[in-house]
């Protein structure tokens, strides 16, 4: 059976990124290597749209999440985390392990953060030192409107805006510096369509005094050190060359295809998936801003979300993703973002209109198809 894969991640990596990783090996600390670091350093400013230095980790986005807190807030220390969904719950398990004492704003699942509540809660305590959101929050298929909550933060001089946009970079809009954004953090296994196993981190001058003053405990994701380095075009420890290779005929993809239309494709196979789910009479679980790396849909009352998960993997080859916690049964979720285009859209809609047929679902087969093609036909 021919496999696909349409998670939110790990995504799909193209043939010209996968024949770039099997090069023979550079040396770590070889010129040739340096050389290389230095162009991928400078196309992550780009995608980042920061003038500051992004520097790589080998690590998932969790070990960014990770020093994003370590790093810039000490013991005792006040954090305010926006909690919609599985990762908003993950900042404050980081915060937690490090000391750091937080205040939820808990969003209903479904919905994104309103900035009001933001200022309302740093108004209530000016002492918080950072706020903690996601730009899009995976298990719900919600984006928060980053560049509003910025906008509030930046009232407060004391205050961090610290964005986890695993799975928002290269999506949708993410204007570091214009939007006055303190740490951003990302991956490589989600729009970069690169294999798991690095993180990208973007620091401002606001954030690293910050940091000047943090007295947490840290050795492998100490982002000083990788900043001294990163001015070197170096790393701080061992780099995982491969990656970095593939990771750089993934930015000139990038950079080929431009940022405008980058974000326009993610919104487009988003558009036309979730356009045809509805099609079929289905809902989309998002109630308001949805956001454009994920569709996640509501299965049909009577339906197990699970089992329509299940045997798009195990009928077809499909593998999506099912929903996580209280979503469990209740969703499931089809990735826009990796190395896709129109047809796995278009295969992913057949591919779920069989399985709900097979299961007894009362559909026309080829609805949702149809509407999908609409759409994808007049891009």
């Amino acid at each position: 059976m021919k496999r696909y894969l349409l998670a939110p991640g790990p995504t799909n990596v193209s043939s010209e990124v996968l024949l770039a990783m099997a090069q023979p090996i550079l040396h770590h600390r070889s010129p040739e290597f340096s050389k290389l670091l230095e162009r991928v350093k400078n196309d992550l400013k780009w995608l980042f749209q920061t003038e500051n230095d992004v520097f790589i980790l080998a690590s998932t986005g969790t070990g960014g999440m990770e020093g994003a807190v370590s790093n810039f807030l000490s013991p005792g220390d006040k954090a305010l985390v926006v909690n919609g969904g599985k990762f908003g719950e993950r900042w404050l398990k980081i915060c937690s392990g490090y000391g750091v004492k937080t205040e939820e704003i808990k969003v209903e699942w479904g919905y994104a953060v309103k900035p009001e509540q933001i200022r309302e809660a740093l108004q209530r305590d000016p002492s918080i030192k950072g706020v903690f959101t996601q730009g899009s929050e995976t298990s719900t298929g919600v984006a928060h409107p980053i560049k509003e909550i910025a906008a509030v933060v930046r009232e407060f001089d004391d205050c961090l805006m610290v964005v986890d946009a695993v799975s928002a970079m290269g999506v949708f809009d993410i204007q570091t510096d214009a939007w006055g954004l303190d740490v951003v953090v990302t991956g490589s296994q989600k729009a970069l369509a690169l294999p798991p196993g690095l993180a990208f981190v973007s620091v401002s001058e606001k954030g690293w005094r910050q940091a000047e003053k943090c007295t947490n405990a840290k050795f492998y994701f100490n982002f000083k050190k990788e900043r001294e380095s990163i001015v070197k075009n170096t790393t701080a420890f061992t780099a995982p060359v491969s990656l970095i290779v593939g990771l750089e005929r993934s930015l000139q993809m990038f950079k080929e295809e431009g940022l405008e239309n980058v974000f326009a494709r993610h919104q487009l196979l988003a558009r036309a998936t979730g356009e045809a789910m509805k099609g079929i009479g289905m809902s989309l679980f998002p109630k308001e801003s949805p956001s454009t790396a994920v569709t996640a849909i509501v299965a049909p009352e009577g339906y197990d979300g699970q089992q329509i998960y299940k045997d798009l993997r195990v009928k077809y080859g499909i593998t999506a993703a099912g929903g996580q916690d209280q979503l469990k049964g209740k969703v499931f979720r089809i990735a826009n973002i990796g190395y896709l285009d129109t047809f796995d859209a278009i295969m992913a809609v057949a591919a779920v209109e069989m399985v709900l047929k097979g299961m007894g679902h009362p559909l026309k087969l080829g609805t949702g198809v149809g509407i999908a093609q609409e759409i994808l036909l007049k891009k």
